[in-house]
């Protein structure tokens, strides 16, 4: 009631009647509502101080830690004819169980010796090394006698040429010989002829030594003809020598070539024997690939060839299997100005899909059906969404993941970074920072421990 008017109603109502006029002209009840908003600003200051954990926020899924423990896709290596199914969907299989049976579809496998006929060219060329051998063998004997024959025949040659220089050399002396004794009848003859002409000697006696000198004359000749023919002789003899060299040397080098021949053969038959050993080896193998078994212990958890006599491709997924033993993990995606607050073994807090949760991400120690975890691995690469990956393995040293967790499912995850002040939070989150960067100096960390490499091996 304002009391504006100058015509008043106190006289005729009783205001105490009414309860809330009671209520707001009590003094203890204006006490009461001073001492409630003081008592309210005083909690609101006071909580602008307590202690909150900064974190950062991300939504990921559930994963395995190593890549051969995550959902397999099983493939043919080689194109064939789905023949027959022996799992189905659900089914729990070991490794090296038989999953599918599948049959040839290429023409140049159809045969049924195929094996058996490429067996026996394998054998085939490996007995034309042996025979290659065998002529080589034969070859460096043959080379072997060509040389000592080579040895004997120069030998022989140059013992000609010895005899035939020590022919010349007494030839040569007996022509001196020869000339000496014609020197002597000439002048025999001379002095002869002077003593005719003076008439002390008769005719025939000068006719005597003309004959003789005519005589000693014809024997040099012959000598000297016999010389130059001892001389011939030997040129002709070295020259033989350089024929038999020559000669003996094309037949050497004409069985070094047949060996060299039968070498590059055994060489070519040998690497063709590989060949076929090799495309031997392959037609096994490719037999053994007909039965395509389970490379390791899971369930089939979706076939993606349906039925039978589908004709499959190399390389084309034919079914999925899930490993049954693997470790899980939580994969979830952070922006790039939040990537260099993380360190590998952070703590952080989950939220599975399917498990009610109540979640206070600043006072982590006040949430209830959350779970623990810490950084495993951070990926040193942007994915294509334009953040990184981080991947987050169990705490084993709280409280334990849900055992009927399964790969795929979604999570509400929040790592734990450093504990400061309400009012700073607010503080911050209106002015758009980032959380501070400063846990590195109080968790007395090197800073190169920031380019640690990841992911690491094992958790434990």
């Amino acid at each position: 009631m304002l009391n504006i008017s100058e015509n008043s109603i106190g006289k005729l109502l009783n205001l105490n009647h009414f309860q809330s006029y009671r209520y707001l002209n009590n003094k203890d009840a204006k006490k009461r509502r001073i001492y409630y908003g003081v008592s309210f600003i005083f909690l609101l200051f006071f909580m602008l101080f307590v202690p909150w954990t900064q974190n950062i926020k991300g939504k990921g899924y559930v994963t395995t830690l190593l890549p051969e423990q995550r959902p397999q896709s099983i493939q043919s290596i080689i194109s064939g004819r789905l023949e027959k199914w022996y799992v189905r969907e659900g089914n729990y299989v070991n490794k090296g169980d038989t999953l599918i049976y599948i049959t040839e579809v290429k023409n140049d496998y159809f045969d049924p010796n195929l094996i058996s006929r490429t067996q026996e060219q394998v054998d085939a060329k490996s007995r034309s090394i042996v025979s290659y051998d065998d002529k080589i063998t034969a070859l460096k004997t043959q080379l072997s006698s060509i040389r000592k024959s080579r040895l004997l025949k120069l030998e022989q040659v140059r013992n000609r040429i010895i005899q035939t220089k020590n022919k010349i050399n007494i030839d040569s002396i007996d022509l001196n010989a020869y000339r000496i004794r014609y020197d002597i009848a000439k002048n025999q003859y001379n002095r002869t002829l002077e003593l005719h002409n003076q008439g002390l000697k008769s005719l025939s006696e000068l006719q005597e030594k003309e004959l003789k000198k005519q005589g000693i004359f014809a024997a040099f000749l012959s000598q000297q003809n016999k010389l130059e023919n001892q001389k011939n002789m030997l040129i002709n003899f070295k020259l033989e020598l350089s024929s038999t060299e020559q000669d003996y040397q094309q037949k050497i080098s004409k069985t070094n070539s047949d060996i060299q021949s039968a070498l590059s053969s055994k060489l070519e038959a040998r690497s063709h024997t590989s060949k076929l050993q090799n495309q031997l080896s392959n037609y096994q193998q490719r037999q053994n690939l007909y039965f395509i078994t389970s490379p390791t212990d899971g369930y089939i958890t979706k076939t993606i060839k349906k039925g039978t006599g589908q004709l499959i491709k190399e390389g084309t997924d034919i079914l999925t299997i899930m490993p049954s033993d693997y470790d899980l993990a939580v994969e979830i995606y952070v922006k790039p100005q939040d990537l260099p607050l993380l360190r590998l073994n952070d703590h952080s807090r989950l939220q599975f899909d399917g498990w009610p949760a109540m979640v206070i991400s600043g006072w982590p120690e006040k949430s209830t059906g959350v779970f623990s975890g810490k950084i495993f691995a951070i990926d040193q690469n942007i994915s294509n969404n334009g953040k990184y990956r981080v991947l987050i393995a169990p705490d084993e040293k709280e409280k334990k993941w849900p055992e009927n967790l399964r790969v795929g499912t979604g999570t509400y995850t929040f790592v734990l970074l450093k504990d400061v002040p309400i009012w700073y939070e607010l503080w911050r989150n209106l002015n758009g920072f980032p959380p501070d960067f400063y846990r590195a100096a109080e968790d007395n960390t090197d800073a190169k421990e920031i380019k640690t490499k990841a992911p690491v091996k094992s958790v434990k």
